[in-house]
């Protein structure tokens, strides 16, 4: 059974920083793709970051150059720095990995961006 679990939300000023990790657990195959996606109430979740096994990046445009996103393939885990935070990147933020043909949900972690 894969788990998938999501840390580091929390209630940060505009301009702030934080780092959200999400960790795989359960399997011995190889994560394909790691991302983290967001959702905003009444908005459909939409990507944030991604990495691939090789390490190609992909961002959504309105967080290029503000957030960076990492893995740590021993310990199957991702990572996501968030800088320059604005008040739109409030959303709970969720973790997705895929393991073979499977994609796997985290349970969603909460972000808050107070102005």
């Amino acid at each position: 059974q894969v788990q998938v679990v999501e840390s580091g939300g929390g209630l940060v000023q505009a301009g702030g920083s934080l780092r959200l990790s999400c960790a795989a657990s359960g399997s011995s195959a190889s994560i394909n793709f790691m991302g983290w996606y967001r959702q905003a109430p009444g908005k459909q979740r939409q990507l944030v970051a991604a990495i691939t096994s090789s390490g190609n990046r992909n961002y959504a445009d309105s967080v290029k150059g503000r957030f960076t996103i990492s893995r740590d393939n021993a310990k199957s885990t991702v990572y996501l720095q968030m800088n320059s935070l604005k008040p739109e990147d409030t959303s709970v933020y969720y973790c997705n990995v895929v393991i073979g043909p499977r994609g796997y949900w985290g349970q969603g972690t909460q972000v808050t961006v107070s102005s």
